[in-house]
């Protein structure tokens, strides 16, 4: 069954956030008390490139599996360690389309617009950790393990141990890009 793991946010830009017992998603913005949240980009790199683009990263999903994994190579990875909003498990999350809708727990719906590009500080957080959240498959393309961005198509509460329920588009399979 795929379900929410954890959720988190933070109100001050920082690498991790702090886990909660649950969050709301605002349509069109993002997790309420977030300082991801809001229409326009929000993370300060893009900020400083051009702050009226509009914002597809306000919600950072990542799963489980990739802690595990982790955890396996000699990295301690606690839940909203890496920044992230919502913590899933069994859901592959890197292999959805662009434009997929997960629906979380009774009326949340977020639209998954692209990976997670990870940056610098995962490697401030611990050591070696950027390397070993990317990968490359058979034919040298590069592997981004550390998540998928996502908006706000509709409101409500997500809590841990809310189901996760995928619609896939209707369109043909747009594979994710960095957001």
């Amino acid at each position: 069954m795929s379900s929410v793991q954890s959720v988190s946010l933070s109100p001050r830009h920082a690498f991790s956030k702090e886990c909660q017992s649950e969050i709301t998603l605002l349509e069109g913005l993002g997790v309420e008390g977030d300082t991801h949240s809001g229409v326009t980009v929000q993370h300060r790199s893009r900020v400083a490139k051009d702050p009226t683009q509009p914002n597809l990263r306000q919600v950072h999903l990542i799963h489980a599996e990739l802690l595990d994994e982790l955890a396996e190579k000699g990295f301690h990875v606690a839940p909203a360690d890496m920044g992230e909003n919502i913590l899933t498990r069994g859901v592959d999350l890197l292999s959805l389309p662009r434009g997929a809708r997960l629906h979380l727990g009774e009326s949340a719906i977020v639209e998954v617009t692209g990976l997670r590009n990870p940056c610098k500080q995962i490697n401030d957080f611990q050591q070696g950790l950027m390397q070993a959240v990317l990968d490359y498959d058979a034919d040298g393309k590069l592997i981004r393990k550390a998540g998928v961005m996502a908006i706000v198509l509709e409101g409500g509460r997500v809590c841990p141990g809310d189901k996760i329920n995928i619609v896939l588009p209707d369109t043909s399979h747009q594979p994710l890009e960095p957001v």
